[in-house]
């Protein structure tokens, strides 16, 4: 009799093995997308891309690196994202340990009264003690778990990629944090300097009046444009705050200052390299966490179509039994039970059918949404491309401005002191003038968010 189970057994195991080999899941093949013209008419065969570049390499500035490594130690967005690829990887090792038998041990204490009626001639009272350990595993016929490994293996490498995301988006927001809290200041120094040459200028006019040259309505018309000038003080000052207080954020620090250098010392490349589109595919960490999305998608479809073939199920216990617990060690007591069962589903309520379903939508939507992700990164890129080659025609048309307008104030200033101009002429000067030199701080601060919005549009930050 035991020989027979045990051949029963070798039997079931040898059907395993041939059902094993003839696996039905299908392998993850990467999606042929075309990346021709995604950087629009900016295409370049040059390989060389400034995304490939250590973050130290291009900001360069003391302050702003001391920083960007602090956001990167402290910064709360970045920290639950790494918490996010240690779930993933508890996921994926519960998926391996699902392929391995499951082992448990039981001790049990039973006890039942049996009724008179039915048995008359006892036992009226039996006590049943067990010891033992039961096993039960899973044959993984065709492919389900592990295409469920594979996809906790697909969700553990998308968590690693939006990590990656969040921290290319937290080194630019960063830099483009600092940079703006640097261009308040240089906005700020112009403003204070043009109003200390404004409260000279009142002086000026003031004695112009008493010499006649000038009316007193020169004299009002200095005083408002001196206000003018100050009143816009406050405001700078409550934005360079709130910048700092924005900045301090990104490091994971309380509100407070900040140190900084200024404008002018800011130096980035002055070649941007954009590489070819097809590099986002493996250097824009967004790009890679949706493909990553794809691939999970892919398995999760692959695990539905398994739920509808048998699941062979194997289980064994053995142990200890007897009604008398000083009797439970003893060899006598030793039982033993494997059972070997192969489930067909037939009816599930269109469980399968709805499963298998959802998993292959959400597999197209899920390229879909790589696709857009795509899309949208190289639309990222030639804007940035646009906006740097924007702030370089602006810069150097600026200079052109601001040299013609600073000597439009001294001759206008010059005439007035002469008598041959009108003090509506030297305002409207010195208002031009002012209204240059904080948009040159604007033109500045465009070209170097230019460069780490390309940076960051490439995938740069995460080497």
């Amino acid at each position: 009799m035991r020989t027979i189970s045990i051949k029963h057994i070798i039997l079931i195991a040898g059907i395993a093995g041939v059902l094993y080999s003839c696996n039905t899941a299908n392998h993850f093949q990467r999606d042929k997308v075309n990346t021709d013209n995604l950087y629009g008419n900016s295409a370049t065969t040059d390989s060389a891309n400034i995304a490939n570049k250590p973050w130290r390499e291009l900001f360069t500035e003391t302050y702003l690196q001391q920083y960007i490594e602090e956001g990167l130690k402290n910064n709360p967005d970045l920290q639950i994202a790494v918490q996010r690829v240690y779930e993933a990887e508890a996921y994926l090792g519960q998926s391996k340990a699902a392929m391995l038998p499951g082992i448990s041990l039981s001790a049990q204490d039973s006890y039942t009264r049996n009724p008179e009626s039915i048995y008359p001639d006892g036992p009226r009272e039996v006590n049943t003690f067990q010891l033992g350990v039961q096993a039960s595993w899973e044959i993984d016929l065709w492919g389900k778990l592990r295409s469920s490994k594979r996809a906790a293996y697909a969700n553990l490498l998308a968590s690693d990629a939006g990590q990656k995301a969040v921290q290319t988006r937290l080194i630019a927001n960063i830099a483009s944090t600092y940079y703006s809290l640097i261009g308040l200041d240089a906005k700020l120094a112009i403003t204070q300097q043009t109003l200390k040459n404004n409260i000279d200028q009142l002086e000026t006019i003031k004695v112009l009046k008493e010499s006649g040259k000038v009316t007193g309505a020169a004299v009002v018309q200095s005083e408002a444009n001196r206000y003018a000038t100050e009143v816009t003080i406050p405001d700078l000052e409550q934005q360079i705050r709130e910048t700092e207080n924005t900045l301090c954020l990104l490091l994971g620090r309380t509100p407070g200052t900040i140190e900084r250098g200024k404008i002018d010392e800011q130096t980035l490349a002055s070649v941007l390299q954009t590489g070819i589109p097809a590099q986002l595919l493996d250097n824009r960490p967004d790009v890679m966490q949706a493909e990553f999305g794809v691939m999970n998608a892919f398995e999760i479809t692959n695990n539905a179509h398994a739920n509808f073939y048998p699941a062979l199920t194997l289980t064994a216990s053995t142990g200890f039994v007897s009604s008398d617990l000083s009797q439970l060690i003893d060899p006598k007591s030793f039982a033993a039970n494997v059972i070997g069962g192969l489930v067909q589903p037939l009816f599930n309520k269109r469980m399968n059918i709805t499963r298998l379903r959802v998993a292959q939508a959400q597999q197209e939507e899920a390229l879909i949404s790589f696709r857009n992700t795509l899309l949208n990164a190289g639309q990222e890129v030639h804007n940035s491309l646009g906006s740097y080659e924007s702030s370089v025609r602006k810069i150097a048309l600026r200079k052109l401005q601001l040299e013609a307008l600073v000597k439009s104030v001294d001759y206008t200033n010059e005439l007035l002191t002469y008598g041959s101009a009108s003090y509506i002429e030297v305002l409207n000067a010195q208002s031009s003038l002012l209204f240059a030199q904080l948009s040159s701080v604007n033109d500045h601060l465009q070209q170097l968010n230019a460069v780490v919005s390309l940076y960051r549009a490439l995938g740069g930050g995460w080497k």
